[in-house]
């Protein structure tokens, strides 16, 4: 196993954090709606795509690159996840949420600069 990150990694580990992403926005879309069944919406169905080729990618990354850095670095979503939550769900984000983001994000580089 390659004990430090190479960009192909890197580029691979930032897919996943965007599937993710786009998982959890499809989902909350499908969960918003009020027509029919939310569980056999057009967006729960495109969630479940995004999960499934995240997983996928996912395990791959898993088997170049150890858990214990990896891992830290797909903590990054919880930032992308609010970033898109305020630009394509328009919602709110106060300051405390924002330094949350800060500080994970400052942990993610933290993390990530020792993998190098």
């Amino acid at each position: 196993m390659t004990y430090g990150l190479d960009s192909t990694m890197l580029l691979l580990i930032l897919f996943c954090i965007i599937t993710e992403a786009g998982r959890e926005v499809c989902f909350k879309l499908a969960s918003a709606t009020e027509q029919g069944n939310p569980y056999l919406h057009p967006w729960t169905l495109t969630g479940i795509v995004f999960w499934a080729v995240e997983l996928v990618a996912w395990t791959y990354v898993l088997t170049r690159v150890p858990l214990s850095i990896a891992f830290p670095l797909m903590a990054s979503s919880y930032a992308v996840v609010s970033i898109v939550s305020a630009f394509v769900l328009k919602e709110q984000i106060g300051i405390r949420h924002s330094i949350g983001v800060a500080l994970v994000s400052g942990g993610v580089i933290c993390v990530g600069v020792s993998g190098l």
